[in-house]
This record gives C-alpha cells, structure tokens and sequence, in this order.
C-alpha cells in the first residue's frame, strides 16, 4: 500500500507575544491559528511582557486539544527526509517503500 509522502510541519507558529497585547491575545493568536497542528512549534519570547503570565493556560489548552510536547531532536526526522521552505518534512525517494514511517507525537 502506498504511503504518504508527506509529513508533519516543523514550520512555527508566532504567538505574537512580542506584541505586548496580553494573555488573551497569546492564547487567541495561538490556538486559533490556521497552522495549529501536528507537528507544529509555537514561539514565544523570552522577554515578551505577558508570556510568563499565558504558558500556564496555553499549555494546558494545548493538552486538553490533544497535543503533547516533544523536544525539538524528536519533533524532527532525520533520515530520509528533506525540509521543504515552508517548514514541512517530506519522505525522500526511497526503492524501499515498505520501510516504517515515524508515528507523529501530537494531534492534528
């Protein structure tokens, strides 16, 4: 059986903290973006105003979707793949079709 060819984004998905509009904005801009999904990294910032005060109720909103959290060496497939300009991981060709495919560790 043929298998997809491709794979989780690893493109990111800007909170927009940096903005300084607040927590409701973080959170809003965060889990309501058209690119929430598997596979998809969320950048904050360090020195962002609110940031400190979201992370509680993001991350818990982001579990209770379903999401999990990896680290970026796990989020990321190494053999066999390209990374394309948008961020998304594609399967090289390869003469071995039955080889596995990496399971995803978050939600679509």
């Amino acid at each position: 059986m043929p298998r997809a060819s491709l794979f989780p984004s690893v493109a990111y998905n800007d909170s927009l903290d940096w903005k300084d509009y607040g927590v409701d904005s973080i959170l809003n801009t965060v889990l309501n973006h058209k690119h929430l999904g598997n596979g998809s990294i969320i950048l904050c910032h360090n020195g962002a105003k609110y940031t400190a005060s979201a992370l509680e109720q993001l991350i818990t909103s982001l579990k209770e979707k379903g999401f999990t959290f990896v680290t970026m060496s796990e989020l990321i497939y190494k053999d066999n793949y390209d990374i394309d300009v948008e961020g998304r991981q594609h399967q090289k060709n390869t003469d071995n079709a039955d080889s596995p495919v990496p399971s995803a560790s978050n939600a679509d």
